[in-house]
């Protein structure tokens, strides 16, 4: 009767704090207590911003989304209020997905993680630099161990049609070079996620965006997920834009392209590292699968993805791992012009939280903010 009381205290104070806003009543008491000074927090955050943009958030408890809300708006111009269903870039998030397809490839042995790229893409001999000394593998080019540099010395290579990444990724093979030998150290590379994804792609016989389509989106449901945004989705949008300190300095998301997409333009290579589009309810169906709550991959491969390499630091097979106040956490954040994006998981699977922004600077800080409140929430939790 008592732990009732609380749930129904719990739902109402849920109706006070913001309009687009829901909590399921599987909290206990303390939980209530420390999400509700979390949302007041985004949502005074959001404000104090003052750039008329908005924050969208999911919190997970062993498997189960047990909170979400949106605080702030959609667009730029006008009082549209984002909710739990707006739609926003993940960014580099997307690496995270493409890590997920290499572990599912990995399981149905069609791949090694230690197969050298060559085997499957031939075309990354055009690397410069590349020789029998800097042979690459899968598991390096996962775990940003590579040596690659972060970027091909191409003019326009994150530009172009979404439907033709892979053409601008072989053209910019040749114009990307090494930073380090492979193998040796952390070097953070969005070049080389986007060679896993046509590595994928070759040795599966199946386009990387379709794989991600059907080997994730559609078993998860995840149903306002996309690569490309349909233009019935389009009002579900939140406007992107980037911002100083201070003020305003450029909206993105302005044009329509003839595919169905918004800058459709900003794709280019970079596809299988940063092109996914998302809500914070959607994402946390593909969080509660990588907390292994959900069927996506074998708990070995999980723990696979959790393991940093040699030479590799704070960075598995595309997840990123941190520790703060004696806890564990794995997850990935997303930058992308107008957008800014994050997951966290408690490492022992009980708790997890989303966090997406239409604006890239702002009060909160989106990965420190989900670990602080991860930490508070696992405090005497029983696992």
């Amino acid at each position: 009767m008592k732990r009732k009381a609380l749930s129904i205290v719990f739902m109402f104070i849920c109706a006070l704090i913001a309009p687009y806003q829901f909590c399921t009543g599987q909290e206990s008491s303390r939980d209530s207590r420390v999400i509700t000074q979390f949302a007041n927090r985004l949502s005074s955050d959001t404000k104090k911003d003052d750039v008329h943009g908005s924050i969208s958030a999911a919190i997970i408890k062993n498997g189960k989304v047990i909170w979400a809300g949106a605080f702030g708006y959609a667009t730029r111009d006008k009082d549209i209020a984002a909710d739990t269903n707006t739609i926003y870039r993940i960014g580099s998030i997307t690496k995270t997905f493409t890590a997920a397809i290499l572990m599912q490839l990995v399981e149905e042995r069609k791949v090694k993680l230690d197969d050298p790229v060559e085997k499957y893409l031939p075309e990354i001999k055009s690397l410069k630099g590349y020789s029998d000394k800097t042979i690459i593998t899968l598991r390096q080019l996962a775990s940003h161990t590579s040596g690659l540099k972060r970027e091909p010395d191409m003019p326009g290579a994150s530009l172009g049609p979404v439907d033709q990444w892979e053409s601008k990724l072989l053209s910019s093979i040749p114009y990307t070079s090494f930073n380090s030998s492979p193998g040796t150290s952390y070097q953070y590379s969005n070049i080389g996620y986007a060679l896993i994804g046509l590595t994928l792609e070759r040795a599966s016989g199946v386009p990387y965006i379709q794989m991600v389509q059907q080997r994730i989106f559609t078993p998860l449901h995840m149903d306002n997920t996309f690569f490309l945004m349909p233009e019935n989705k389009m009002a579900e949008l939140a406007e992107g834009f980037v911002n100083s300190e201070k003020n305003l300095k450029d909206k993105i998301n302005k044009s329509h392209s003839s595919q169905g997409g918004v800058d459709s333009t900003l794709g280019g290579y970079t596809v299988p590292c940063g092109g996914i589009y998302s809500t914070s309810l959607d994402l946390a169906k593909f969080v509660i699968a990588l907390m292994g709550k959900t069927p996506l991959l074998e708990p070995e491969s999980l723990r696979e993805m959790q393991v940093t390499p040699p030479g590799g630091s704070y960075y598995g097979l595309g997840l990123m791992l941190a520790r703060y106040k004696k806890l564990d956490f794995i997850g990935h954040g997303g930058l992308v012009r107008g957008y800014l994006a994050q997951f966290s998981i408690e490492k022992n699977n009980v708790y997890a939280a989303i966090l997406l922004r239409n604006y890239n600077r702002g009060k909160t800080n989106l990965a420190l903010g989900s670990r602080k409140l991860l930490s508070k929430l696992s405090k005497g939790s029983i696992r």
